[in-house]
């Protein structure tokens, strides 16, 4: 069959939990699978949100799921954009939250995560989960 549960597999990257300091994201093995799109939700933030109290959300990727470095090429995403330091979504000001926001990735290495990266103190911390959502399946039989 042809429609999307059947064309895609989903990862769970960040299980839904306060978070107030950096975390690695869960890596997605992109084995047998042309791209990934990664989904952040956050919910109300629960410290007054700033440039100097914030979250980074850093597209990392990996050849060996050992050493990752931050995703910079724009050729290697879509449906967003990141910077020279591979951060795609930064959280600085009350009122970004809640939200859903996303990016693809279409470059080639095997493994790909979504790290948080935390600025200032969280006292209180601010909800959010990510998910990977494989696609573009090899073989159609991966999904």
């Amino acid at each position: 069959m042809r429609d999307i549960s059947n064309r895609t597999k989903a990862v769970t990257c960040q299980d839904a939990k306060v978070f107030t300091a950096d975390t690695d994201g869960t890596t997605v093995d992109r084995l047998g699978f042309e791209s990934v799109m990664f989904v952040v939700n956050t919910g109300i933030e629960g410290d007054t949100l700033s440039g100097s109290v914030k979250f980074d959300f850093i597209l990392q990727e990996s050849d060996d799921d050992s050493t990752f470095s931050a995703v910079t090429s724009s050729t290697s995403v879509t449906e967003g954009s990141v910077d020279s330091n591979g951060i795609f979504l930064t959280l600085d000001a009350n009122g970004e939250t809640p939200q859903t926001s996303q990016i693809g990735y279409i470059g080639g290495k095997r493994y790909v995560r979504v790290k948080i990266d935390a600025t200032g103190t969280h006292s209180n911390g601010t909800p959010m989960s990510i998910q990977g959502i494989l696609g573009n399946p090899i073989d159609s039989t991966d999904a």
